[in-house]
């Protein structure tokens, strides 16, 4: 019987001390209950809190890009050191993968990919995973590993995707956490403005990519570390806020196109074309109303409803040029119903 797939993503202020560095004790209790899941899952963990271990290694640290990429370059293999030494317990050993986006818009990586993590778990290893910040181009980044995590979760057909939050599920007006969550769209309006210092996300990226995830068939938790077990209970449904997944049907290659991959433009199109696309019809440019951004035929392109609401991602069959030259073409084809995943 092949293990479900379980992606864990804990963010820098859920593993990070007030002044940035890795909490050990966190950590270690993190280990603990990894360890329990660990016969039962093929686990990915996505850990953020490289540049929170290494800024204290560089001089008059500001935050810049480059000292980011400095610190991160110093905190990665630190922060997998201690992952490493808390795991030596369970006799769990653990891999560094560090990814970039082109990882997931390319189809023979993403496959090469998936088949390295396969390799580690046939032999026990749990891979943590992080963004390559060393070499990331500022316009090609993760939105942060709240995507990172998404991205493997749906390119992988993950069975659950748990996000670590420090305030331990979403919130409600009074502050109470909601249990269960039946339509993501439903609960934006408790989304709070504040974030941490160190971390780049926030809620609303959360319920962003829970939104995406629970369309792909995956359900979502989010759960906090401050409270016994949190991690274990909250995969039980005892704590945290739980996302009900979707019904999807989608094969492997159709979840890794509707994962994003590299966004490289964006359509908006009219009603017409919208209901066509729910009936598995093909995109045409008569029903493109705008074009943004510059892409080649090949590339993974969002598409939008004259509302601005995301309807689906497509791999684009023509480029940009050639559709805003065909608008008004008949029958000119920008993406085929094979390439097109409904969102």
């Amino acid at each position: 019987m092949v293990k479900p797939i379980l992606v864990i993503k804990f963010g820098t202020a859920s593993i990070t001390r007030p002044s940035g560095e890795p909490d050990l004790a966190i950590i270690a209790d993190i280990a603990r209950q990894v360890s329990v899941l660990h016969p039962d899952y093929r686990i990915i963990l996505v850990s953020s809190g490289a540049v929170g271990a290494g800024k204290a290694y560089i001089h008059d640290y500001k935050g810049t890009i480059t000292q980011r990429k400095a610190a991160a370059s110093v905190g990665n293999p630190l922060l997998v050191g201690i992952y490493a030494s808390q795991f030596v317990p369970y006799g769990i050993a653990i891999a560094q993968s560090l990814c970039e986006r082109q990882h997931f818009a390319n189809r023979h990586q993403f496959l090469q990919l998936k088949s390295t993590y396969q390799e580690l778990w046939n032999n026990g290893i749990i891979p943590i995973v992080n963004e390559n910040d060393v070499v990331s181009d500022r316009e090609l980044k993760f939105s942060d590993n709240d995507e990172l995590a998404t991205l493997l979760a749906a390119g992988f057909g993950a069975d659950v995707l748990m996000l670590c939050t420090s305030v331990g599920g979403l919130l409600d007006e009074a502050s109470r956490i909601i249990p269960k969550v039946p339509s993501v769209s439903e609960v934006f309006r408790f989304v709070r403005t504040e974030k941490s210092a160190l971390g780049l996300g926030g809620m609303a990226s959360k319920l962003t990519f829970a939104k995406l995830a629970t369309r792909m068939g995956i359900r979502v938790v989010i759960f906090g570390t401050k409270e016994p077990d949190g991690l274990l209970r909250a995969l039980r449904g005892e704590t945290g806020t739980e996302f009900a997944a979707q019904p999807s049907t989608l094969s492997a290659r159709k979840r890794w196109l509707g994962s994003g991959g590299l966004v490289a433009g964006k359509l908006r199109i009219d009603d017409g074309a919208a209901q066509a696309l729910t009936k598995r019809k093909s995109l045409l440019a008569v029903g493109v109303l705008e074009v943004t951004g510059e892409f080649e035929a090949g590339e993974i392109i969002e598409i939008f409803a004259p509302d601005q609401q995301m309807v689906a991602v497509a791999r684009a069959r023509v480029d940009s040029r050639s559709i805003l030259a065909n608008l008004k073409t008949l029958n000119f084809e920008v993406a085929h119903a094979n390439d097109i995943v409904l969102l």
